[in-house]
């Protein structure tokens, strides 16, 4: 059985039940190399590793700077002599003598059919031809003129979403039918890596929206507010004036920060800290603060903007609307492999189906920023990630959120927190 027919075997399963081979295969790895059976077995192995290694470098698109290296692991995932992305007529990545003429030539035909399609040497060489259709079994045939990639060009589309996003050619001498169908193969499997970054990026577009919509949310009400505040000591107490300018700065610096998505818990609180006494002076005795942070949870690394605004909820919509004004607590606790967060108010508290239906609703107005909050963690940790919420009409509201403590992909986005 050749590496070709293999590989268009393994790429026929792998979307479904790619994952168990990988780990199937990892488990004989780690027996020996005298465990992994048969030569079909071990193709199979390779193939999923190269794959592996291509996903890398395609999901940032046909027109990522480090395609040329998925174009690599691609020619040896194929077993051909050379392979060519074409994206919009032009040869965007290839690895091996390729003949961009002629891999531009069979990727216009594709382009126009829409089906794979086989190029023979000669017809390379020469003012085109008819040529290789797209039943894409080509039977023999040498190498012939066409320079360096000289040999023949087997190619197929590589179609996301219902539209062509480039083509994939894969040249030999001769191509034979396996070749074709695992050209064939590959390029779908290029097509859902692809998709898979496009859904990367419209998360991560999604996220940026998110924030900015909590940003919006902070400017016209709290800042007014704060303003206003600061303004009534200028003259009868200035020194408690310039410590509320200093602590407005902090808390505006931290909120339209651009560094990163994710922050430390200690970073956040710092930010909460300055609200609070932002919002103390307007409040007086009638807000009364209480925290219990476990010192390991400092370090825990959460969502940027994650617990604030549910603290200014607490605000705005639990203690302001009383007359009386009310308590908040915050707390983090270490609960093993999460850290558990939660905020709570006494204040005037919500019915619950009207705060469930407002969780579950697009629509600007009161609560966007806890709403936020919970598609974001959702977005992140997956649908039980999100927040809990505690409340009734005049029983006040607890959130709490549980967040992993390990997460080594969000690491590097707090090198920027607290600038």
């Amino acid at each position: 059985m050749t590496d070709a027919v293999v590989l268009a075997a393994v790429l026929g399963v792998a979307g479904g039940a790619g994952l168990v081979i990988l780990l199937l295969l990892a488990r004989r790895l780690g027996r020996g190399g005298a465990d992994l059976g048969s030569d079909a077995e071990q193709a199979a192995h390779r193939a999923l590793h190269e794959a592996g290694l291509a996903a890398v470098h395609l999901r940032g698109g046909l027109g990522a700077d480090d395609v040329g290296r998925a174009a690599r692991h691609l020619r040896t995932l194929l077993g051909s002599a050379a392979v060519a992305l074409v994206q919009d007529g032009r040869v965007v990545a290839a690895d091996g003598p390729v003949d961009e003429a002629a891999a531009r030539r069979v990727a216009a035909r594709v382009v126009e059919t829409g089906r794979r399609q086989v190029l023979r040497a000669g017809e390379a060489a020469g003012a085109g031809g008819a040529g290789g259709g797209g039943a894409g079994v080509p039977g023999g045939g040498g190498p012939g003129a066409g320079g360096p990639g000289a040999g023949d060009a087997a190619a197929a589309p590589i179609v996301v979403d219902g539209a062509l996003a480039g083509v994939l050619v894969a040249f030999a001498a001769p191509v034979r039918a396996a070749l074709v169908r695992a050209v064939a193969e590959v390029a779908d499997w290029c097509a859902a890596q692809l998709a898979l970054g496009e859904l990367d990026a419209s998360r991560t577009a999604l996220a940026e929206a998110e924030l900015r919509a909590l940003r919006a949310q902070i400017s016209p009400h709290f800042i007014y507010n704060a303003l206003t505040a600061i303004a009534s000591f200028i003259t009868t107490d200035p020194a408690r004036a310039r410590e509320l300018v200093l602590e407005f700065a902090d808390f505006t610096r931290y909120s339209f920060r651009r560094q990163g998505e994710f922050t430390t818990l200690a970073e956040e609180l710092r930010s909460i800290h300055s609200y609070l006494e932002l919002e103390r002076s307007r409040f007086g005795d009638r807000l009364a603060v209480t925290l219990r942070i476990a010192p390991e949870t400092l370090s825990t690394v959460i969502p940027f903007l994650s617990v604030q605004p549910i603290v200014e909820n607490a605000v705005r919509h639990g203690l302001e609307p009383g007359e009386r004004g009310g308590g908040i607590r915050i707390e983090a606790r270490d609960d093993a492999t999460h850290t558990e967060i939660t905020v709570e108010d006494d204040g005037v508290g919500m019915d619950p189906e009207q705060l469930r239906a407002l969780l579950n609703t697009d629509a600007d107005g009161a609560h966007v920023g806890i709403r936020n909050v919970d598609t974001r963690l959702r977005q992140l940790y997956g649908p039980g990630g999100g927040l809990v919420v505690e409340t009734n009409t005049g029983a006040g509201t607890l959130v709490r959120m549980r967040i992993p403590k390990s997460q080594p992909q969000h690491a590097l986005d707090t090198a920027g927190a607290g600038a």
